[in-house]
């Protein structure tokens, strides 16, 4: 293990176990595997395992179709390869990759693609295929939908709230509070004698936590910020921080100027209020646990009715905020899919029915849905039958327990145990609520790629790379889905109470006082020391951010603490990647 550098999180793997095990009841004078048979001979009987794998998996396909989703991963050796993961009730499975170096950004070679795997997999069981915005894949979509007409091309809903967050941080004042938050940290940062006294002050605890999810980079650096505030105001003022040589220089001034600043607090509690529900909503459709297509339309709503609440209605400080999302919302998160979904998931449905509350929109996307997906007009009517005893309760859906059911059970789990009096509709709400909204599953497949694709292992061929990623990966997608929770529902409260922890928040930071039972105010010391000059030059500037400074900054916003996990976390994507706000740009 040492000599070969293996993790040493190997020996909490079961199949560690098992190998162990059958040593030990060999006994002396085993052989160990040669080059030869463990790179090609044991690599090809492994593949065959996974192989029956993903026949289990196309039992589900066939039953309740699959969603396919791909997405783009840069080799260590510049080659572009585009992974493919088919995603099911049964969950996910990787199934290939492709070498694109020289088609990754073009929109027929991709249909190419669509259209190849499509047909490996049977154009009867294929529901949607998700990617990003990219324009290729827009393009490519648009020829699939011509060539499929009932298959959805769907954007990843994860992309459209990273590309969401990346549009609000663009504008002022969530654009300048991120760069002062930038400069401060990598002010302090790349001074060990400065980092060192920062993580005396703050318990070592690090200010800038590399982000998940590329574009929420900035919200989690201003909350990480916001919750070492005090300790942040007492370092700039302590006499260690004074003594310090650094200090007195005048980016040093400046530092100390942004973190006693009332302004720059206030801000970071905006960019907080509005990102902390947009948040809950990314990580509900980031996971692999629960399907979140019959909670997206709800959660994006309750997201918007939070951060309104949160400004008490003062409908100034997030107008310019609900344009932004609303343009996303409209062009490229608002689909049929999500809609349908909405309508067939009981613990929404029946609420928003009693009270009126279910928009034309979401009616004309469920028909629009059912159109799609059900090619035959009389199955169609029949479903339409089923449905009047879905909307009255009739039956099964009228028992105790289906109405205890509603809020306590996933939707899935509710079609399975009560709709079987309608079994048309049954299959077709099983078909919608299973789907994914993202590609996330794509995106931490780069890491495995990554990990196997290393410096010492780069001149792998692409099938013998692919071959141990298909086996690699598909035994951690085992492992997830075995683990999973299809029992619980999403809960969408944690959306409604996203802001709660900001409730004692000031009003004003100028406001707030230095010292419990002491009149002095952080206002009256900002004056004193002069915070009211422009603050690196970012006081006045224009509404809309251009980003300039925040590249070079942004690059040394990793905690240098962080090291690989040595577990399946390790896979999740862009752990150790830091957004450039001025290139959110759809390709």
């Amino acid at each position: 293990m040492y000599d070969a550098g293996l993790p040493f999180n190997c020996v909490n793997y079961k199949t560690f176990d098992k190998f162990i095990e059958a040593v030990g009841q060999y006994g002396p004078g085993m052989k160990p595997p040669s080059y030869h048979e463990v790179r090609v001979t044991h690599l090809k009987k492994e593949v065959k395992k996974i192989d029956q794998i993903i026949e289990e998996h196309k039992v589900e396909w066939n039953k309740f179709g699959c969603s396919i989703m791909m997405d783009k991963w840069t080799a260590r050796n510049g080659k572009m390869i585009i992974n493919v993961l088919v995603n099911s009730p049964r969950g996910s499975v990787f199934l290939e990759s492709h070498d694109a170096s020289n088609s990754s950004t073009d929109g027929s070679k991709m249909y190419s693609l669509f259209r190849k795997t499509i047909d490996k997999i049977g154009k009867e069981n294929v529901v949607q295929i998700v990617t990003d915005n990219a324009s290729e894949n827009v393009s490519a979509g648009r020829m699939m939908e011509a060539m499929y007409p009932h298959i959805y091309w769907t954007p990843c809903a994860a992309h459209c709230i990273n590309l969401m967050f990346g549009d609000i941080f663009k504008e002022n004042p969530y654009a300048s509070v991120f760069t002062k938050a930038v400069r401060v940290y990598s002010y302090i940062s790349q001074r060990p004698l400065l980092l060192n006294l920062m993580r005396k002050f703050t318990n070592e605890r690090n200010l800038v936590r590399p982000a998940k999810t590329r574009f929420a980079t900035a919200f989690l650096t201003l909350h990480s910020f916001y919750l070492q505030k005090k300790k942040l105001r007492k370092l700039v003022l302590s006499n260690e921080w004074k003594d310090n040589r650094y200090a007195k220089e005048v980016a040093g001034k400046e530092t100390a100027k942004v973190l006693i600043s009332p302004s720059f607090w206030n801000d970071v509690v905006r960019a907080l209020k509005v990102g902390g529900p947009l948040i809950k909503v990314l990580r509900m459709v980031d996971g692999e646990r629960k399907p979140p297509m019959g909670y997206l339309y709800e959660a994006m709503d309750r997201a918007k009715e939070t951060i309104a609440a949160s400004f008490e209605g003062d409908v100034r400080k997030y107008e310019k905020v609900f344009e932004i999302i609303d343009i996303r919302w409209e062009n490229q998160l608002h689909r049929p899919l999500h809609a349908a979904g909405h309508l067939l998931n009981p613990g929404l449905f029946y609420k928003n029915t009693r009270d009126e509350t279910l928009a034309s929109e979401v009616w004309i996307g469920y028909h629009a849905c059912l159109e799609k997906l059900v090619p035959n007009s009389a199955t169609i009517d029949q479903i339409g039958e089923e449905f009047g005893r879905y909307s009255q309760a009739e039956g099964l859906f009228g028992l105790q327990a289906a109405i205890r059911a509603r809020d306590i059970r996933s939707p899935v789990e509710w079609w399975k145990q009560f709709g079987h009096q309608t079994p048309n509709l049954q299959k077709f709400a099983i078909k919608v609520l299973s789907l994914t909204c993202s590609a996330s599953g794509c995106e931490r497949n780069w890491s495995v790629f990554e990990h196997i694709h290393s410096k010492k292992r780069n001149r792998l061929e692409l099938s013998r790379l692919n071959d141990l990623v298909y086996i690699k990966y598909n035994r951690t997608l085992r492992r997830r889905y075995e683990a999973r929770d299809t029992i619980d529902p999403i809960l969408l409260d944690n959306i409604d109470e996203a802001n709660e922890w900001l409730t004692g928040a000031p009003q004003n930071h100028e406001d707030e006082q230095v010292y419990e039972g002491d009149d002095l105010d952080w206002g009256t010391v900002s004056m004193a020391v002069g915070v009211e000059e422009n603050i690196y030059g970012l006081r006045g500037s224009s509404s809309s951010y251009k980003g300039k400074g925040v590249a070079s900054s942004s690059r040394s916003l990793i905690d240098e603490n962080s090291e690989d996990e040595e577990d399946d976390s390790q896979y999740n994507a862009n752990i150790h990647e830091v957004v450039e706000f001025e290139n959110l740009e759809e390709e």
